[in-house]
């Protein structure tokens, strides 16, 4: 064990597999515009479709429930983790593998590779504090950036894949048990048992067939690393399992009896969306001294007229629209942060100005009404970036649905404007500001932009985050049952881009596919 062991490396180790551990409650989903994550014969589970992670004050309100699956290489644990799924029906499901978290080799260890003489089943060779660091945030519902590893050259890719979190979390690895803080983040903890003969025909047909390896070095090195491994590392965890699934994938009542025990975790932390409440919340409460209503000057007043009017035809109302967006924006752009900035004038004279003090503007506009704005911010912000955030309705539980997200590479170092044309119950603003926090965005560095506020919206924002600037044109009072803003300006989406849309549909419903 000493020759194998680097100094310090294996300090979290388990010595001895006799701890008992009591399951923790958790939650999390996916998110990112790739194919679906697995198809059966009745249905597709997307990796796309998250409802809510926090509650009315914007916190985290539930976490992921993780399954760790364990179990010796080639024992089936793939397939069992999908056949949980299939059987758990739940459309919001992340499956993580460990393998995806080998370590990057050292050109030394490259030729070992080569030559099969490297030992990828023993502790080292995994990055266990990336992973660890990954399943936290990964529960805790914040998007996480996950390697892809390539098992042809023995390296990472250079693009590494987003995850956002789901309802169930399925971390599969062959030392999924091994480590002490990893082991603590796991609720359910299962290890797949099947026969070490099964497991070698398994191993000898993945790795000639997919991976490009002849016979000789795949027995070489079942032999001298994969076979000690699973005696010295992994046979001993199973005793840690809450579950032993025998004969893999093949064992239907043990998935069933897995599938059953999830179910009443899921049910018992439970969170729905609760809107009535929400609309109740903050009755009769002032306006928050976050929130910033440009002046209503005739002219504005005169554009809300006519984009108000119902009879307004589609080419006055993007005009006009145009108008007050721009006007928005630059009142926006007003509450960045600024310094004292002396420039030389042509006259050689110094001239005391101002200029941004901050390292970059982002603009994330709220598909699909939202992405209207865009122009508006590019016109007076010169080379800005844009992300852009979808988030849906979901007609059956009336919770918000984050449907897909494309942000800008460090996002977390800039002010953000998040841009969405009316807000009514606050519901989609608050999943997308979360959604910035979740990815470090700082709370007093994010404006919410909108050319129509309810008041309801306004207070639902304010109230989860304190701290985030609200600029609008205009607020109204009320919303009616349909949770449309009264009197209200229509759905701007439809009278935009020109498309129909059902009558009990607000703005903030539309699901449009992303332009990118």
């Amino acid at each position: 064990f000493a020759a194998f062991r680097s100094e310090g490396s294996l300090d979290r180790l388990l010595p001895s597999v006799t701890m008992g551990l009591s399951p923790r409650k958790r939650t999390t989903s996916q998110c990112k515009s790739e194919p679906p994550l697995l198809r059966t014969s009745k249905r597709t589970i997307y990796t796309a479709g998250r409802p809510p992670w926090y509650n009315e004050h914007g916190t985290q309100s539930k976490e992921a429930f993780v399954i760790g699956l364990c179990g010796g290489s080639a024992s089936g644990k793939t397939t069992v983790a999908r056949k949980i799924i299939e059987a758990l029906d739940v459309p919001w499901v992340v499956l993580l593998s460990m393998d995806s978290f080998y370590k990057v080799l050292t050109p030394d260890q490259q030729v070992l590779a080569a030559s099969n003489d490297y030992n990828f089943d023993h502790p080292d060779a995994f990055d266990f504090d990336l992973l660890t660091h990954t399943l936290r945030k990964l529960k805790k519902g914040k998007s996480v950036k996950i390697p892809v590893y390539d098992f042809t050259t023995h390296g990472r890719q250079k693009e590494w894949k987003t995850v956002y979190g789901a309802s169930v979390i399925i971390f599969e690895g062959i030392m999924a048990f091994t480590d002490k803080e990893l082991l603590q983040l796991l609720d359910m903890k299962i290890f797949v048992d099947t026969d070490s003969d099964i497991r070698l025909v398994r191993r000898l047909r993945r790795d000639i067939t997919e991976r490009g390896r002849d016979i000789e070095g795949v027995i070489k090195q079942y032999n001298k690393f994969v076979k000690p491994a699973f005696e010295q590392y992994i046979e001993p965890t199973m005793r840690l399992a809450d579950i032993v699934v025998p004969r893999g994938g093949c064992n239907m009542v043990a998935i069933d009896l897995i599938v059953q025990h999830v179910h009443s975790q899921l049910e018992e932390r439970k969170l729905r969306w609760d809107m009535a409440a929400l609309a109740s919340a903050h009755q009769a409460q002032p306006l928050p001294q976050t929130l910033s209503v440009l002046d209503s000057t005739p002219q504005v007043r005169g554009m809300h007229t006519i984009i108000r009017n119902k009879e307004t035809s589609r080419d006055e109302f993007i005009f006009y629209s145009k108008r007050l967006m721009r006007l928005l924006i630059e009142r926006a752009l007003s509450f960045l942060p600024s310094q004292i900035h002396v420039v030389q004038t042509p006259q050689g004279e110094d001239y005391d100005g101002r200029a941004f003090h901050g390292k970059r503007i982002t603009g994330v506009s709220i598909l699909r009404a939202g992405e209207t704005m865009e122009p508006a911010l590019r016109a007076v912000c010169k080379d800005v970036r844009i992300g852009k955030i979808l988030i849906q309705t979901n007609q059956d539980t009336g919770e918000p649905e984050l449907h897909y997200l494309r942000l800008p590479k460090d996002i977390s170092e800039d002010h953000v404007i998040l841009m969405d044309c009316t807000v009514s119950t606050g519901a989609a603003a608050m999943m997308a500001v979360r959604v910035l926090l979740d990815h470090d965005v700082q709370e007093e560095k994010i404006l919410l932009v909108s050319l129509l506020m309810a008041e309801m919206g306004v207070h639902s924002v304010a109230y989860a985050f304190p701290q985030v600037k609200i600029i609008t044109t205009a607020v109204d009072k009320k919303v009616n049952d349909l949770f449309h803003i009264i009197p209200g300006i229509g759905n701007f989406g439809d009278r935009y881009f020109g498309t129909d849309a059902p009558p009990d549909w607000s703005d903030e419903e539309m699901m449009d596919e992303p332009s990118c």
